[in-house]
C-alpha cells in the first residue's frame, strides 16, 4: 500500500520503553477485568502499546501518527500493587507502512511477551 509519506527514517531495531509503578487504579478490579488486585491485562496492553509508540512515533513526518492494528500477547505473571512494570518494544520489520514490534514486560521476571503491529 503506497502511503505518499516519507518513512525512510523508520527501520528495524528501534526501541521504546515504558515504566509504571503499579497502583490500585491499575488493578483488575478497578478496570473491570477481574477480582485480584494485580496489574490488569488491559493496562499491560496499554503499556506495550505506549512502548511501541515510543519506538517509532517520533520518527514519523509531522502531522502523521501510527495506529495499533494487531496485537498478540501472553500475560505470563501477575504484578502486584507497589511493583514496577517495565515494558520494552523494538521494531523488527517494516512492510510498506506497517511496523512489527516485539514486546516484553517485566523487571523482576518476565510478565508478558508478544507482538504489536502499527500502521502509519
Amino acid at each position: 500500500m503506497a502511503t505518499g509519506i516519507d518513512l525512510s527514517r523508520l527501520h528495524a531495531g528501534l526501541k521504546g520503553t515504558t515504566e509504571l509503578l503499579v497502583g490500585e487504579e491499575h488493578t483488575a478490579p478497578q478496570v473491570g477485568s477481574g477480582r485480584i488486585h494485580v496489574l490488569a491485562t488491559p493496562v499491560m496492553i496499554n503499556l506495550i502499546e505506549a512502548a511501541a509508540l515510543a519506538a517509532v512515533e517520533h520518527l514519523l513526518p509531522a502531522g502523521h501518527q501510527s495506529l495499533g492494528t494487531h496485537l498478540e500477547l501472553r500475560h505470563i505473571a501477575a504484578t502486584p500493587v507497589g511493583m514496577m512494570a517495565c515494558t520494552s518494544a523494538w521494531s523488527s520489520t517494516w512492510s510498506a507502512s506497517t511496523c512489527a514490534c516485539s514486546a516484553r514486560s517485566g523487571r523482576a521476571g518476565l510478565l508478558s511477551r508478544g507482538f504489536v503491529e502499527r500502521s502509519s
